[in-house]
């Protein structure tokens, strides 16, 4: 990670950004790609691979939500992959822990392949996510995504 710092680092977002987050943790992933491509499109070049990371994040868990094994699979390593040209706190989030949590669910997709993808969207769109010893959601510690500010 590598972006000199800057304001958007210190977490001046504009109020949609958070409205974005807000619709990631609560699992509207389609919102949250509407709200946040909007700032994406009138970003500086600067941010705005953070903000397609994030995106691609989000479609990526909703395609993994409609059954979409490939296109989850390939968003979610795009999104990590930008994501990880950025410090690991960067524009009031840790965007550590965000590709963390989404590289646990891509190898989890990837392990388990395209016939078990009925599986890991059962365990993502759990309310609460459940977890017991015989789910795929257990085997790798799988939890329902969730962006942290700071």
């Amino acid at each position: 990670m590598n972006h000199a710092d800057n304001s958007l680092n210190a977490g001046n977002q504009p109020a949609e950004f958070w409205l974005g987050i807000k619709q990631f943790n609560q699992g509207d992933y389609y919102s949250c790609h509407d709200t946040l491509e909007a700032i994406w499109l009138d970003a500086q070049i600067l941010n705005k691979g953070f903000y397609q990371g994030i995106l691609q994040i989000a479609v990526g868990l909703y395609h993994l939500t409609n059954l979409n094994w490939q296109g989850a699979a390939i968003l979610l390593g795009e999104g990590i992959n930008r994501l990880d040209a950025y410090e690991d706190i960067y524009g009031g989030i840790d965007v550590a822990d965000l590709i963390q949590q989404a590289i646990d669910w891509l190898t989890a997709l990837q392990e388990t392949g395209p016939n078990n993808v009925q599986q890991l969207a059962s365990a993502l769109l759990a309310k609460p996510l459940e977890v017991d010893d015989h789910t795929v959601a257990s085997k790798y510690h799988l939890v329902k995504p969730k962006i942290q500010g700071i």
